[in-house]
This record gives C-alpha cells, sequence and structure tokens, in this order.
C-alpha cells in the first residue's frame, strides 16, 4: 500500500505579513463636495420645514385671534347696546322728574287751569242737562264758579250749576257730574298713568317683563 504524502509548507509561521492599507476609491474632493451638499439639503430641507411650521402656527394664531376679536366684538355690542338702554332709561326718567315737578308747580301757581279745561271741554256737549255740579277744592271754589259761569255764557249751556268746595279734593283736582254722566279730574291718576306707560316702555326696551300692579 503506498503511503500518503506529506503535506509540506512553505509558509514560515515565525514571520508576519501585514497587509497593505487599501487605496481610496473615491476622490477626496468628490467627497468634500457630497458633503457640501448633502449639508445644503438638510438646510434647505430644515429652512422648509421651519417655514411651513411658521404658517401653520400664524394661521393658528390668526385663527384664535379671529376668534377672540369675534368674541370681543360681540362683547362689545353687547355693552354699547346695555349703555345705549341706560341713556335712555337714564334720560327718560330725567324727564320724567322734570316733568313731574313742573306739573306740580303749575298746578300750585294756576290751580284752576285743569278745572277750566274740562268745563269748558264738558259744557260744549252737555245740551239741555237740567244740571252740572262742579266738585273742587274749597279754596278754589269761587274762582271754579266764576270760571263756569263764563262758560256757560258761550257755550250755551242753560242748566243749573252747582259748585261745591269739597275737601276731599285736592287742589285743581275736582269732578263734574250731570244726571247721566260725569268726569274725573285727578292728577294723581293721571300720573300714575303715565309712570306705567314709562315703564311699560322701558321694559319693552330692555326685553324684561312688566310687574303686573295688584288690583288692591
Amino acid at each position: 500500500m503506498a503511503q500518503p504524502a506529506r503535506f509540506t509548507f512553505d509558509l514560515d509561521m515565525g514571520q508576519k505579513t501585514v497587509a497593505a492599507a487599501p487605496k481610496p476609491t473615491v476622490p477626496e474632493e468628490l467627497v468634500a463636495q457630497l458633503v457640501a451638499q448633502a449639508r445644503e439639503d438638510a438646510y434647505a430641507e430644515g429652512l422648509a420645514a421651519g417655514e411651513r411650521s411658521a404658517v401653520s402656527q400664524a394661521a393658528q394664531t390668526l385663527a384664535s385671534a379671529a376668534g377672540t376679536l369675534a368674541t370681543q366684538s360681540a362683547e362689545m355690542a353687547a355693552a354699547l347696546d346695555d349703555a345705549i338702554n341706560q341713556a335712555q332709561h337714564d334720560a327718560i326718567e330725567l324727564a320724567a322728574a322734570i316733568g313731574r315737578k313742573l306739573a306740580l308747580h303749575l298746578l300750585a301757581r294756576y290751580p284752576t287751569a285743569e278745572l277750566d279745561a274740562l268745563i269748558a271741554e264738558c259744557m260744549q256737549s252737555l245740551g239741555s242737562v237740567p244740571h252740572l255740579v262742579v266738585r273742587c277744592h274749597p279754596k278754589i271754589a269761587d274762582g271754579i264758579r266764576d270760571i263756569a259761569t263764563a262758560h256757560m255764557q258761550t257755550s250755551g249751556f242753560s242748566g243749573r250749576l252747582v259748585v261745591m268746595g269739597d275737601p276731599d279734593q285736592r287742589m285743581s283736582d275736582g269732578k263734574l257730574e250731570w244726571v247721566d254722566g260725569g268726569l274725573v279730574r285727578n292728577i294723581g291718576a293721571t300720573s300714575k298713568d303715565i309712570d306705567n306707560k314709562i315703564t311699560t316702555y322701558l321694559a319693552a326696551k330692555s326685553g324684561k317683563p312688566v310687574a303686573q300692579e295688584s288690583g288692591h
């Protein structure tokens, strides 16, 4: 049987072989250009992203500001309406107060004026009424009698005239009575009616319900 041939090594294991460093296959200038281009692309992308973010943030800020402005505008409009209504309310109340004072002053100065107008109005339509009774405050009874007598001469009323001093009647108030009718001049009731109309008007302007007064 043939003997296998021995494997012999020509390599000397005692000597180390150092591999040579590989030479770069890409030029350094090209590498520098690529790096610079990458930096430019990254900067451009970052800038674009920042612009998009800024635009989005600006749009959100603008929308928020618009919403706030709309809310504030509505609040300002409501406040302005309230101020106008309050100014009108105050002006009406002031005018009514001045009117009351003027009315009281005029009634005190001319206590027979209201009854004078009332008698003149009534006698024009009394015709053949047999009698007319006038009730007034005792202090103005004589003056009212003279006024009524003068109106009889110009109105054609020929019935009996009776003027009575009534302490229950306030100055400038009075009652006219005849067979089937009568009229009352009550400054207090007239003033109350005016106040009720003012209250109703102001309530309608403000949208608030009007409190109903008791009939007692």
